[in-house]
């Protein structure tokens, strides 16, 4: 029977567009878990793709093995940042507290705020200080909120991975049996597609951050900061965040500097960081992402400006391979005259 219905099924394009609609209607009602969802996706898709190196240079090695080998060192690198990292980082908040209180109490600090106080309203301070702690309490939330996610997408990925065989068995029955199976079909050929994508953002993004390391390392080298290697490693940790991970690395930085020199290495960090951010999201950022995916720059450039205005900073991860992964699926391919590289298999 030649029904809309069965048209609808027959039409690869319009079926995969349906299918894409559906996803995309999932994901707007699960938008809560968004940050879950897409670390988990980032976690998997890195694992697994170790996973394939590792086996196509020693075959027989157990993939069990090496996913609890990349997960010891995960692990590692947390306990490495619970114990040193974030008490260095609480000595150094303290620190400063004590000292903007000491300056707050002294004589010159009575006199500036008496001055102050002749020409703004006292109750403009009040809302002023009322928006500042409002802000604060806002970005402790939204921390504590990312790194609830981020547990919970280490520990998906992990029994994701550390079952992968079991898992493709399974999910392969979704589309070779069952009435949908159509429906399976088709999210399997949208899910490797963008996953193909990905991947090439990823391997771009993992070399700007090592760029961001170098000169990162380089400016605090210059700046005599101390524990060069353990805040290069954070930095670089930090910098496979697209743009938004120089800005957060200005924290643990500026503490550090402020217990070194004071205020003057703080301006100085700020200065390094704001010219490492501009050559990040200006220069890097569009043009290794042009090179791998083949997009001109002013494309790629645009792209990033548009997805970071409607998503934040997960718009700088997703959107170039969101628009990759389009213009591919209405059969535009910019690589295509690249060679064929090993695809990371997820489903």
């Amino acid at each position: 029977m030649n029904n809309p219905w069965s048209k609808l099924k027959q039409n690869d394009l319009l079926r995969r567009f349906f299918v894409l609609l559906i996803i995309g209607i999932i994901l707007y009602e699960a938008r809560a878990m968004i940050d879950t969802i897409l670390l988990t996706f980032i976690f998997t898709y890195i694992v697994i793709h170790i996973i394939k190196k590792v086996q196509s240079i020693i075959p027989r090695f157990p993939t069990k093995l090496i996913v609890g080998i990349i997960y010891l060192l995960l692990f590692g690198l947390l306990y490495f940042v619970v114990t040193i990292y974030i008490p260095l980082l609480a000595k150094q908040i303290t620190k400063i507290v004590r000292s903007m209180i000491s300056f707050y109490q002294s004589h010159q600090m009575t006199g500036i705020l008496k001055d102050i106080e002749k020409y703004i309203n006292r109750e403009e301070i009040v809302s002023s200080a009322r928006h500042g702690m409002n802000f604060i309490i806002h970005t402790i939330t939204n921390v504590g909120t990312l790194t609830v996610a981020l547990l919970m997408s280490v520990f998906l990925s992990f029994f994701y991975t550390f079952e992968l065989k079991k898992m493709h068995q399974f999910s392969h029955l979704f589309v070779t049996e069952g009435s949908f199976k159509w429906f399976f079909e088709d999210l399997k050929f949208l899910g490797q597609k963008f996953a193909d994508t990905f991947g090439v953002v990823l391997e771009a993004q993992f070399f700007i951050a090592i760029c961001n390391t170098i000169l990162t390392m380089i400016g605090l080298i210059i700046l005599k900061m101390p524990q060069i290697v353990a805040l290069g490693l954070m930095i670089f940790v930090l910098s496979l965040i697209p743009v938004a991970g120089v800005i957060i690395s200005l924290i643990p930085l500026s503490l550090v500097a402020y217990s070194v020199g004071g205020i003057k290495d703080v301006v100085y960090i700020l200065i390094l960081i704001l010219i490492i951010h501009a050559i990040e999201a200006y220069f890097l950022n569009p043009k290794f992402m042009a090179s791998k995916t083949q997009l001109p720059i002013f494309y790629t450039f645009l792209i990033l400006l548009v997805a970071e205005k409607f998503w934040g900073t997960w718009g700088l991860i997703v959107g170039v391979p969101l628009f990759t992964f389009f213009i591919e699926l209405i059969g535009i391919n910019p690589r295509k005259d690249k060679k064929k590289k090993r695809k990371t298999k997820i489903f």
